[in-house]
């Protein structure tokens, strides 16, 4: 069978009988794949994309984007944890795929997914990491899954099905078991590897080793951390994510968090300790307080990113070891953005810019000339068909989103997207932010919030109000503007089938729960 030709006709027969379109790559052409996928990263805190605050290096990551290419608006549908990996696997956004939120959705896991067409076209599959969909991975060959959310230190996780706890932290174990499997894999296959961090979701615990990484550093603040939310509506105002109000003890570290074993607490309380002793002498109120915790915020959420990026360095080091990375498509990338004080907040969900922007770097040796940047529009919908059509597996034709192997391969094409559909469901908890849809174009951001109030809009113009600080929806100057996204909105739920009624159950009822969350 080390014929290609003979490995051809066997694919080609494989799909069939599963009811796919063959592959179209002999096993030679067919390129391996690596998704190294975190959590909650905000791409203000990737130092490949060059923001202003310069909040972290993360050299590793920006290798990826040094020898590939960056895309600078890489859009999510839906900017939530479980959604995103949903839209992610199925090509499918959350009101075809069926996973609207955390709260009370488990994930079909019958539908088809592109592992499944990968596994099936006669790929390795493994996921490793974090999960976060209810039911258990299917497509996998190899899977090695957080319970839920997991936790940061000596996580209980699930191997195959059969629960295993592990000793050490988190990010560096999703690292160790994705090296592990890659070295025991069969060589002979291509292989398509997930590798899924929790890290830097809330409470964002770093390694006891990067406790102090920042050597007292002050980070710069964004200019409207002290937003007052006038000039927006009521979903704005009444939201609950914000530093002054929703930042608990344990994501201020005044607490430690779960799980810690005797020697991890003895390292915690000597870097905490002196540092919680003297806030409560200072006792800092008012705008002070929010600096503080700003301050803490970004010590510990840069932190968690700081062992990602040496995960990913270590993976990328893996594979020039091996010889594969010239055979290897790495890519980048996190469920969605976050707010690092951007609006007072933490958190995510919004429509907003922080939040729906992800970051994405990809690496395809002799496909992808490095250096590269991308302005437009993508998203992580497109994920899907574009791991198969580089594996040579047509993509089936209910996935909705478009393959970005042409611009891959340097070439836009003409009729790429302008307009992007967004929509937010989980209501009420466990941050108040009411669903919203919205169109969003390369300069604005028609956004309708519907529930529980009677709907309202908000119109955003990125060109003049980069900061998202004001709706100019009730300005007579954009009725052209709001009239044709209006149309475009129409046009976009149509060609999505986007329901006219969201179900019930899209906006979940399960109060916040860390362990599923």
């Amino acid at each position: 069978m080390s014929d290609p030709l003979c490995t051809r006709v066997l694919l080609g027969l494989v799909g069939i009988l599963s009811g796919l379109i063959p592959v179209t790559l002999t096993a030679g052409q067919r390129p391996n794949i690596v998704f190294l996928f975190s959590d909650d990263h905000a791409t203000a805190a990737v130092s490949a994309y060059g923001e202003q605050r310069q909040l972290l290096q993360t050299p590793n990551i920006d290798r990826i984007a040094k020898e590939g290419m960056r895309f600078d608006r890489c859009l999510v549908p839906n900017s939530i944890c479980g959604p995103s990996r949903a839209c992610i696997l199925t090509g499918k956004y959350n009101h075809i795929n069926g996973f609207y939120n955390n709260s009370n959705c488990v994930f079909d896991g019958s539908q088809v997914t592109f592992p499944k067409l990968l596994q099936s076209a006669g790929y390795q599959t493994a996921i490793i990491g974090k999960w976060h969909l209810g039911s258990d991975p299917t497509g996998f060959d190899e899977w090695h899954i957080l319970p839920g959310q997991g936790l940061y230190y000596n996580p209980p996780m699930i191997h195959n099905g059969k629960k295993v706890k592990h000793e050490g932290y988190t990010t560096d174990l999703i690292t160790d078991f994705s090296i592990e499997w890659l070295k025991q894999r069969d060589p002979n296959k291509p292989f398509l590897l997930m590798c899924q961090h929790k890290a830097p979701h809330r409470e964002w615990s770093p390694a006891l080793r990067h406790l102090g990484h920042n050597n007292g550093q002050e980070y710069r603040e964004p200019p409207n951390l002290f937003d007052d939310y006038t000039q927006r509506g009521l979903a704005v105002r009444d939201q609950d994510m914000t530093l002054e109000k929703t930042f608990s003890e344990l994501d201020a570290k005044l607490k430690s968090p779960p799980n810690l074993n005797a020697e991890q607490q003895q390292k915690w309380d000597a870097y905490y300790g002196p540092r919680n002793e003297e806030f409560h002498k200072r006792n800092p109120a008012g705008s002070d307080l929010v600096r503080w915790r700003y301050q803490s915020y970004m010590h510990d959420y840069l932190g968690c990113i700081k062992a990602v990026d040496e995960g990913v360095g270590r993976v990328l080091d893996y594979l020039d070891q091996a010889g594969l990375a010239e055979n290897t498509i790495v890519v980048y990338s996190s469920d969605q953005g976050f707010f690092l004080g951007e609006h007072g907040w933490f958190d995510k969900r919004w429509i907003f810019e922080e939040s729906m922007r992800t970051p994405f770097v990809v690496r395809w040796p002799g496909v992808t000339q490095p250096g590269q940047a991308c302005p437009e529009i993508v998203s992580n919908i497109d994920f899907a068909q574009t791991f198969l059509e580089a594996a040579g597996v047509s993509a089936p034709p209910e996935m909705q989103g478009a393959s970005l192997v042409p611009i891959l391969k340097g070439q836009i094409p003409a009729d790429w997207r302008k307009s992007f559909y967004y929509h937010y469901y989980e209501y009420p908890v466990p941050h108040r932010v009411r669903p919203h849809e919205g169109v969003v174009t390369d300069r604005y951001k028609l956004v309708r919030i519907y529930k529980p109030e009677e709907p309202y809009w908000e119109l955003y113009d990125r060109q003049t109000d980069p900061l998202e600080m004001k709706s100019v929806y009730h300005d007579p100057s954009y009725a052209e503007t709001i009239t044709t996204l209006k149309t475009e909105l129409a046009r976009l739920r149509s060609e999505l089938q986007v329901p006219a009624e969201t179900p019930r159950n899209a906006f979940g009822k399960a109060p916040f729960d860390g362990e599923q969350r």
